[in-house]
């Protein structure tokens, strides 16, 4: 049995979608899967779960469009139920945020489509009403569905739009520090609200933003809400590096993901932080049944029965802003495809590792993307897996995972009910939280002002 290192316990986040499906686009389809999603109290019962379970994070990816760059048209994706509905993720949060008191609560906000004083206030909020417990994922958007809902004609090239993300992180960071944590007196006698030279004008300038501040709120309880981010790209690892609390991964094997995590861990060194207070951690999903067979033969239905090829090819098209629809299912991916979008040629090479062969066809993406090939995947008995799950943490492979469901709410009331015990008889994850913010649970100090 694997045994726990000197890093402590792993961190876990439930990755969610505030809509029809998980990560997995068939997932509305299982028997099990309830259809509640246009209800506020069905997140807030799936975040409560989280909480039980002592998971750190719950967090929401978003994208602000329907998939319908596949053939120039929603149309597919509504038909087939491939993320057609996205609700907005401040009202959905702020819901969550009354229900549950431990749990962090994380969201997707991007640095093309809105501004830094939005995005800043927007969280601050979050974190004071949670009582310090938001994260935001940074995401630079390049989709043209998207881009069509927003006015956006023509997006920058990849290493502008780094450049512009990080001038964005500079502002948001300068607003947040705009108050400082004593700034407010209150004194009924005196009439004096708050310090008026404790609250200061950022006076931000630079090549993407002006920005005159101060924020109209007072500095969190967290100080400043914790970063997460997903960049894969050379510039991306990077950005991440110089940003990132959470850094998310989709690495298949743990051989690779080895890989990645150490170099990663020395970027984030080199960029002049602590590589253990950064924890890497790749999209997984778990499987789990009463019995191996059970878990074996329920992981068959979500790879093959659930998932409608077009659906897949709707959402591949939208993740890699290319539209597939100009090929078969079977035609082979050449030389050609794999120039048009550098997220086909990762893609490809992710793939080609998995199945092991470099005859790759359209279908062996759209597969690879639809189902449960993203990441590792852990199956089996709820020892099985919490064993498979450990090897990967103590082996330095990651520093926890970011928790794919299959389908809601079955698959993470399972793994809370099955697996959790298990991770926590191995010492490798909490059995209470340790204070009340999400820094408390991610072991982060909180940063001075400045």
């Amino acid at each position: 049995m694997s045994t726990p290192d000197q890093r402590g316990q792993m961190t876990l986040v439930g990755f969610m979608q505030a809509g029809n499906v998980t990560v997995y686009s068939g997932s509305w389809r299982y028997p099990s899967a309830e259809h509640s999603f246009l209800d506020l109290d069905y997140y807030a019962r799936i975040a409560q779960t989280l909480e039980r379970g002592k998971f750190d994070l719950v967090f929401f990816d978003d994208r602000l469009a329907m998939p319908s760059v596949f053939g120039n048209s929603a149309h597919e994706a509504v038909r087939y139920g491939a993320r057609p509905v996205k609700l907005d993720l401040t009202a959905v949060l702020g819901g969550i945020a009354g229900a549950t008191s431990k749990i962090g609560l994380g969201a997707t906000y991007s640095t093309t489509y809105y501004s830094p004083y939005h995005v800043a206030r927007t969280f601050a909020t979050l974190d004071h009403l949670s009582g310090g417990r938001a994260a935001w994922n940074v995401v630079t958007s390049v989709n043209d569905s998207e881009a069509q809902n927003f006015g956006v004609r023509e997006h920058l090239g990849h290493d502008e739009r780094y450049e512009r993300a990080h001038e964005f992180l500079e502002a948001v960071y300068q607003l947040w520090d705009s108050w400082s944590d004593d700034a407010l007196i209150l004194d009924r006698e005196s009439g004096e609200f708050a310090k008026a030279d404790a609250v200061r004008e950022i006076n931000h300038s630079g090549t993407w933003f002006d920005v005159r501040g101060p924020l109209t709120v007072p500095r969190t309880p967290q100080g400043r809400p914790p970063i997460l981010q997903a960049g894969s790209s050379g510039r991306g690892r990077q950005f991440a590096a110089d940003w990132a609390d959470l850094v998310f991964t989709a690495d298949p094997g743990i051989d690779v993901a080895k890989k990645h995590y150490a170099d990663q861990k020395e970027l984030i060194a080199t960029s002049g932080r602590d590589p253990e207070a950064v924890r890497m951690l790749p999209m997984a999903y778990v499987v789990v049944g009463e019995t191996e067979q059970i878990a074996t033969e329920k992981e068959e239905l979500f790879l093959n029965s659930y998932v409608h090829p077009r659906a897949s090819l709707a959402l591949l098209s939208e993740v890699l802003n290319y539209d597939f629809g100009q090929h078969d299912l079977d035609d082979v991916v050449g030389q050609e495809m794999l120039d048009a979008s550098s997220g086909i040629r990762g893609l490809a090479e992710g793939v080609r590792q998995h199945l092991g062969r470099n005859d790759l066809t359209v279908r062996d993406l759209a597969a690879h993307r639809a189902t449960l090939l993203q990441g590792p995947r852990f199956v089996g008995t709820a020892d099985q897996v919490a064993e498979q799950m450990s090897t990967w943490f103590t082996e330095r492979a990651c520093d926890g995972f970011v928790l794919a469901a299959t389908h809601l709410p079955g698959a993470f009331e399972e793994f809370v009910r099955l697996v959790v015990p298990k991770l926590q008889e191995r010492g490798i994850f909490r059995t209470e939280y340790q204070g009340r913010t999400l820094r408390d649970h991610l072991g982060l100090a909180r940063p001075v002002r400045g």
